[in-house]
C-alpha cells in the first residue's frame, strides 16, 4: 500500500516537501492542505511586489520558466494533489487522522495519514491597541494581503502612512511606500533604533539616516498607544506616547511574527519557548510520525545553544528538503541555524549571521566587538565604495559569536556575512576570520578582504594591543565632557573639525608624531580620530612606545561618527 504524506501549508515549506518526497517515492499518495487560495509563492517578495520591483503578484508564485505554482500545477507537474480552501482543525495521533473542514461549505472529513508534515507556518503579531480593527489597517499576513495594500496604492486611497515596527519587514514596507508610491511614510520603533535584534546602535543608526534622507521619518523610541479614526471614515491616525498625533490613511503593524503553534499544541506534541513546535535534528516533532519545519517550528542556535525561531524562507526551502527525504527512509540532519538574513534599504545592503552583542551576553558570553570600515574593492577600482563590518567575539574562548555588515553593494555585504555563517556553527575563532580564505580580484574585494581586516581588529582588540570606542560613545564625550581629540589625518581635513570644536580638536598627523611628540598631552584621556580608525591605531600603538597609556582610538572614524550625527562638523573637509 502506498504510503500517505499529508502535508498541512502549502506556502514555503510544504512544497518543498512534496515535490522532494515525490521525486524519492513515486508511489507515495501525496495529499497538501492549504486553507488560503494562494499558495507556493514567495513571502519574502511581498515587499517588493508592493514597492513596484515585482510587476504583479503572479511573479511571487511562478517558476524560473514562468509556470503559475496552482494545484493544478502541483497535480499535473508535480502529481501532488493540493486542496485550497482547507482548514486542519485537530490532529487525532492515536488514529492518524486529521480533522478538515472546507471552507466553502463547511463540510468535515477525516484524512489519514502514516506520515504527517506541519507547515502552518507563522502570523502577524498585532498588538492589543485600540482601533486596531479599523479599516485601514493591515499586515503582511499573506500574498492576498499584500495585493489588497497595493491596491488601495495603486488608486490612490493613501497619501501618508505610518509603519508600525523597525524590523526588516518594516524597514521593507517602509520603502516599498516611499519609493514608489511617494506615500508619506512614518516609521514608529518601540526601542532607540531600527532592527534592534539584528545590528549594532552604529550600524542601525546609519540606516537609519538614510532612511530619513529618502523621505521616510523615524520615530524612536516611541510606541503607538492608539489607532486613531471611526468605522465609517476608518483610519485617521495614531497616538503616540512620545510624539503625540500623528495623521494617516493606512497603518500597517510590523511588529513580529508568532509561530502557528495552536494544532500541535492542541495535539500534545512538545513547543518551545516562542510557542514554535519543538524537532530534533531530523525534523521531527515529539511524536516521530509527525514532522514540522519553517515558520512554525524552533530549532537549536548553533551559537547560543538555545532555541531560535527563524522565519525566511531560504529556512523552509532547505527544511522542506530535509524533511522530504527523511519521510522517504533517509537520516539527513538538519544541525541548526546561526541565524543569517540580509535586507535591501534604499541603497544600502544589510547582512548579519550569529548573535548580535546584547544577545551574546545574554546567552553568557563576554562579547567583545571590533567595527571596520574598509573599501568593499581594491581602493584603486573605480567604483570602489566603503563597507562597515561589526564582528564579534567572546573574550575568553575567542569564539566568534557573530558579524553585521553594511554596504551600498549589497551582493558584496551578502557574500561577507555569508562567509562568516558558513564557520560559525563550528565554533571558529578571531584567527579562523582573519585567516579565513577567500577569493580576491580588483573589482570584487582587497588584497587584505574586509573580514579579514575586522578578525584582524577583533585580534588586536582581545590582545590589549588596541584600546577602542565605539562611534556613539565618541560622540556622547564630544557633547558631554570637554575630552581631546587627537586627528591624525593629513592637515586638509581637521580644518572644519577645528572650527566646530576648537581647541579641543588637535591635528597632528600620523607621519608627524614623533617631532611633534611634545605637543601631545600625557596627562589627560586623548582619543585618537582618522578616517575609518587605521591610522588612529597605528598612532595608539606608537604612542604607546613612547609611554602615553591615556589614548582610545575611534572605530570607524569619521566615516561612520559624521554619518550618524552630521553636525559634529560644519562643512566635509576637502581631500
Amino acid at each position: 500500500m502506498p504510503k500517505r504524506i499529508l502535508i498541512i501549508g502549502a506556502v514555503a515549506l510544504g512544497p518543498k516537501v512534496a515535490c522532494r518526497a515525490r521525486r524519492l517515492d513515486p508511489e507515495a499518495d501525496i495529499l497538501m492542505l492549504d486553507r488560503d487560495s494562494t499558495i507556493s509563492y514567495g513571502g519574502c517578495g511581498i515587499p517588493y511586489f508592493v514597492g513596484g520591483d515585482v510587476s504583479d503578484a503572479f511573479g511571487l508564485c511562478s517558476t524560473s520558466y514562468h509556470a503559475r505554482r496552482d494545484p493544478a500545477f502541483f497535480r499535473n507537474t508535480k502529481r501532488v494533489e493540493v486542496r485550497t480552501g482547507v482548514e486542519a482543525l485537530a490532529i487525532d495521533r492515536k488514529a492518524r487522522t486529521v480533522r478538515a473542514r472546507t471552507l466553502a461549505d463547511g463540510s468535515e472529513s477525516d484524512l489519514p495519514y502514516d506520515a504527517l508534515v506541519l507547515a502552518t507556518g507563522s502570523r502577524p503579531f498585532l498588538p492589543p491597541v485600540p482601533g486596531a480593527d479599523l479599516s485601514g489597517v493591515c499586515t503582511i499576513s499573506s500574498l492576498n494581503a499584500a495585493v489588497e495594500i497595493k491596491d488601495r496604492l495603486a488608486k490612490g486611497q493613501v497619501g501618508s502612512a505610518v509603519v508600525v515596527g523597525g524590523g526588516a519587514i518594516g524597514l521593507e514596507m517602509a520603502e516599498a511606500f516611499t519609493s514608489l508610491w511617494g506615500v508619506e511614510t512614518t516609521l514608529v520603533e518601540f526601542w532607540d533604533q531600527v532592527l534592534p535584534t539584528a545590528f549594532c546602535p552604529e550600524l542601525a543608526g546609519i540606516l537609519r539616516n538614510h532612511l530619513e534622507e529618502n523621505g521616510v521619518k523615524v520615530v524612536a523610541p516611541d510606541k503607538v498607544l492608539q489607532v486613531l479614526g471611526d468605522k465609517e471614515s476608518g483610519v485617521t491616525g495614531v497616538r503616540t506616547e512620545k510624539h503625540g498625533d500623528i495623521p494617516c490613511e493606512m497603518v500597517l503593524f510590523a511588529t513580529g511574527a508568532r509561530p502557528n503553534g495552536e494544532l500541535a499544541r492542541a495535539a500534545g506534541l512538545a513547543m518551545g519557548p516562542s510557542g514554535g513546535i519543538l524537532v530534533d535534528d531530523l525534523l521531527r516533532t515529539s511524536d516521530p510520525r509527525i514532522y514540522a519545519g519553517g515558520d512554525c517550528c524552533e530549532v537549536r542556535h548553533l551559537v547560543s545553544g538555545g532555541w531560535a525561531n527563524l522565519p525566511l524562507g531560504s529556512l523552509a526551502n532547505r527544511m522542506g528538503r530535509v524533511i522530504g527525504s527523511n519521510l522517504c527512509g533517509g537520516a539527513t540532519r538538519f544541525p541548526g541555524v546561526v541565524g543569517s538574513f540580509c535586507l535591501k534599504v534604499f541603497d544600502y545592503g544589510a547582512a548579519k549571521a550569529g548573535l548580535t552583542a546584547p544577545q551574546a551576553r545574554a546567552a553568557g558570553y563576554d562579547p567583545v566587538s571590533a567595527l571596520v570600515v574598509q573599501s568593499d574593492r581594491a581602493h584603486f577600482y573605480p567604483g570602489a565604495k566603503m563597507m562597515s563590518v561589526n564582528l564579534i567575539a567572546d573574550r575568553r574562548t575567542r569564539r566568534v559569536l557573530g558579524v553585521e555588515v553594511l554596504s551600498r553593494n549589497g551582493d558584496g555585504a551578502k557574500a561577507r556575512a555569508d562567509a562568516v555563517a558558513a564557520i560559525l556553527g563550528r565554533g571558529a575563532t578571531v584567527e579562523d576570520v582573519s585567516n579565513l580564505e577567500v577569493s580576491y580580484a580588483p573589482p570584487f574585494a582587497s588584497a587584505m578582504d574586509v573580514i579579514n581586516a575586522a578578525g584582524n581588529a577583533l585580534e588586536n582588540i582581545l590582545d590589549g594591543r588596541a584600546d577602542v570606542m565605539d562611534a556613539n560613545e565618541f560622540l556622547r564625550l564630544m557633547y558631554e565632557s570637554d575630552t581631546k581629540v587627537l586627528d591624525v589625518r593629513s592637515r586638509n581635513y581637521p580644518g572644519p573639525y577645528q572650527a566646530r570644536w576648537g581647541e579641543r580638536w588637535m591635528s597632528i598627523p600620523q607621519d608627524e608624531l614623533p617631532e611633534h611628540l611634545d605637543e601631545v598631552p600625557r596627562d589627560e584621556p586623548l582619543l585618537l580620530f582618522c578616517n575609518v580608525g587605521i591610522r588612529a591605531y597605528e598612532a595608539q600603538v606608537y604612542l604607546r612606545e613612547q609611554g602615553f597609556t591615556n589614548t582610545r582610538s575611534v572605530q570607524g572614524g569619521a566615516s561612520i561618527a559624521k554619518t550618524l550625527n552630521p553636525d559634529m562638523v560644519k562643512e566635509e573637509p576637502k581631500e
